[in-house]
């Protein structure tokens, strides 16, 4: 098994994913490398799905373990899990509107974390999140309707096109 492979072609993706779920960027990045450790250890990848999704589907499992492990630790996140270059003032314009979304979904609870990093960022249909967390459409959808309410309640000076019809 190629591990130089997974980590280059995955690396950057998991990261983002464990960053969003643990809101540390150590902590993602521990994720990230024990996801790698046991994909190389275990070698058992039966490619019953696609790489990415067995990838992100261990990547959320250890994300989980470490929160269930931290529960108790509590952090100040303000940090940017985007890069930023300043260029010119509408990319500094999106630079700071990105920051004022990334920093209130942060706030968010988990469970609507990781819906609106599915279905927005990762341009997952509702199904398919259901299939990655392991919960009903049903609850997926509702989720997703919950935390538009509570982002739009969070920026409520800015009018943002996807929260329009919450």
């Amino acid at each position: 098994m190629d591990i130089e492979y997974y980590v280059e072609q995955y690396g950057d993706y998991l990261y983002r994913i464990a960053y969003i779920y643990t809101k540390d960027r150590q902590a993602a990045e521990e994720v990230v490398q024990d996801v790698f450790i046991k994909l190389y250890e275990t070698q058992q990848f039966e490619q019953k799905s696609s790489e990415k999704t067995y990838l992100t589907k261990m990547t959320i499992n250890r994300c989980y373990d470490y929160l269930r492990k931290w529960k108790a630790k509590k952090a100040q996140i303000v940090h940017y899990f985007m890069k930023q270059e300043p260029s010119g003032e509408q990319v500094v314009v999106e630079g700071e509107e990105r920051d004022v979304i990334v920093e209130a979904i942060l706030k968010l609870p988990l469970k609507y974390r990781e819906v609106l990093l599915h279905y927005y960022y990762d341009d997952l249909s509702i199904a398919e999140v259901a299939s990655y967390i392991n919960i009903p459409e049903s609850t997926v959808a509702t989720r997703l309707q919950r935390a538009r309410q509570k982002l739009k309640d969070q920026l409520p000076a800015i009018e943002w096109e996807v929260l329009r019809d919450v």
